[in-house]
């Protein structure tokens, strides 16, 4: 069976979730861009990016169970709207999550966990979804390990392409109950959850 692309996440929690989704309505409007919903395109913190084989599946999700079965996890915070620049000059808003030292942790032992199953040669069949995968989207899964990881590790949550004018207070503080492997669609979006982890003291 061919490979899929995928993406080790944090869920934020149910609060947390729907904030994103409707800053994300009020900016794509005509439904251009990144849509995201609570079910096919979910709000996430990547933490590690590949392509594996689905006959890996189940020993991912064990390996990743071992992985977080003693980590030391709190809350999170958004502290804020960042906008960013993508390859092709269009804004791209992000909510900024602090990068804690539990957080920078957990994203360094998923990447290390989950190296033995990873390869970086995706092709646009790997992604989910009908649409043709987007450029930017096939570098980011590629480079994932050389220029978003470890020193370079930003964790974020993604809204969508365009600026954020709303004004919102910040920080807000949630939960992330769970990790996921998701297949990844067009955008880096979280379109399929394979597998799901409880996080220790993540009951929300």
């Amino acid at each position: 069976m061919n490979r899929i692309a995928i993406d080790v996440a944090l869920l934020p929690d149910a609060r947390v979730a729907r904030l994103v989704i409707e800053a994300n309505r009020r900016l794509v409007r005509g439904g251009k861009g990144i849509v995201l919903d609570e079910s096919t395109r979910l709000p996430h913190i990547s933490l590690a990016m590949g392509c594996i084989e689905p006959g890996q599946i189940n020993s991912i999700g064990k390996t990743l169970s071992i992985a977080v079965n003693d980590c030391l996890f709190d809350e999170l915070t958004l502290t804020g709207i960042v906008t960013v620049l993508n390859a092709a000059g269009e804004p791209n808003s992000l909510f900024a999550v602090a990068k804690t030292e539990a957080l920078q942790t957990l994203h360094e032992r998923i990447m290390e966990a989950m190296e033995p199953y990873v390869s970086r040669d995706v092709t646009p069949e790997m992604v989910c979804g009908d649409e043709e995968p987007a450029q930017s989207t096939l570098a980011w899964i590629r480079d994932y390990r050389k220029k978003a990881a470890f020193e370079a590790f930003f964790p974020h949550i993604t809204i969508g392409y365009g600026t954020v004018t709303e004004p919102m207070t910040f920080p807000i503080r949630f939960a992330v109950p769970q990790l996921a492997l998701c297949h990844l669609g067009n955008h880096c979006t979280c379109r399929e959850v394979l597998v799901s982890v409880r996080l220790p003291g993540q009951q929300r």
